[in-house]
């Protein structure tokens, strides 16, 4: 009954802190270096490629009300304009909590020197957010912040970022979610939000030899209201087919990271995390998952170099 009770308390306090929901501030990835233009639309078209992602993330195993997020991800260069789109899916589900995400990314990315590229992109789109009161265990039968059920509440969203790169090295900086929607019952109360999220992400694609490549790269969160979090991430590619490496999120999970590349078009990846702190004591690690299709457009492509970036 213990077990039941901390597990009951801790998914209450991260669902309804102060009596509001608070959906999962923008769905959690272990593996965002492959994602990347789901937290920055600059990123649309960076790998001057078509490709299709398609990620499942299911966390905290065994644990009652856990995230589970599905993703597709579609980004293309739009010929050799320098512009670059992309169209991403999410379904978001932690406890009674469901968000549905649909966002268009547009960029655009310009030469500064002979090596380096800046892109700008614009992210736009809408949310809807289901939440399903009955689903909880509510102490308070007269408590009126939980009387009505959150039924496909609409927010639009609007996001840019920027990405600074070369074939060996990226800086980014966005905010997916510029706008900050609320919800109200019919009685004036709040029982939703949608916070802004910033993000910075770095990393280095170090040639080791003609057989090996090392990518280190960190990503930084900054919530509104909640602690900043910091990914460290780690990632060794071998005879351009096998690619495994290690994360840590500090103060919170380490995780394990493996994927191949099975032909010129197909990339499969998973991660395992582990939780850190008390949590862990309460699940079995999450799961992530993902499948990339990319096909390329410009035959010509890195022309001076004889493999494709590694991020």
């Amino acid at each position: 009954m213990k077990k039941i009770a901390i597990i009951l308390f801790l998914k209450v306090a991260i669902l309804f802190p102060f009596h509001k929901v608070i959906s999962q501030q923008d769905a959690m990835y272990t593996q965002y270096m492959y994602n990347t233009n789901i937290i920055n639309p600059a990123y649309a078209g960076v790998r001057e490629m078509f490709n299709i992602t398609a990620f499942n993330r299911t966390q905290w195993i065994n644990l009652d009300g856990a995230p589970q997020t599905q993703t597709l991800n579609i980004n293309t260069p739009i010929g050799t304009s320098g512009l670059g789109l992309g169209i991403s899916l999410v379904n978001d589900k932690i406890g009674p909590v469901n968000e549905q995400l649909f966002n268009v990314d547009t960029s655009y990315k310009i030469q500064v020197s002979r090596k380096n590229k800046l892109a700008f992109g614009i992210k736009t789109g809408f949310n809807l957010l289901n939440a399903n009161f009955n689903e909880l265990q509510i102490f308070n039968s007269n408590d009126s912040n939980f009387e009505e059920n959150i039924e496909d509440g609409f927010s639009p969203n609007l996001g840019a970022g920027i990405y600074y790169f070369s074939d060996q090295w990226y800086l980014g900086m966005s905010i997916p979610n510029i706008l900050e929607t609320e919800f109200f019952n019919s009685a004036d109360r709040q029982q939703a939000g949608e916070r802004r999220t910033f993000y910075f992400i770095s990393g280095y694609d170090f040639n080791l030899n003609h057989y090996w490549r090392f990518k280190p790269a960190i990503l930084t969160r900054i919530v509104s209201g909640s602690p900043i979090s910091t990914d460290i991430s780690t990632n060794f590619l071998y005879h351009e087919r096998f690619a495994f490496g290690a994360s840590y999120r500090f103060g919170a999970s380490i995780s394990a990271l493996a994927g191949f590349q099975i032909n010129e078009a197909w990339f499969l990846g998973y991660s395992y995390d582990l939780n850190t702190q008390g949590l862990g004591a309460f699940n079995n690690g999450s799961h992530e998952i993902f499948m990339r299709f990319e096909f390329n457009w410009f035959q010509s492509r890195k022309a001076s170099c004889n493999c494709p970036i590694f991020f």
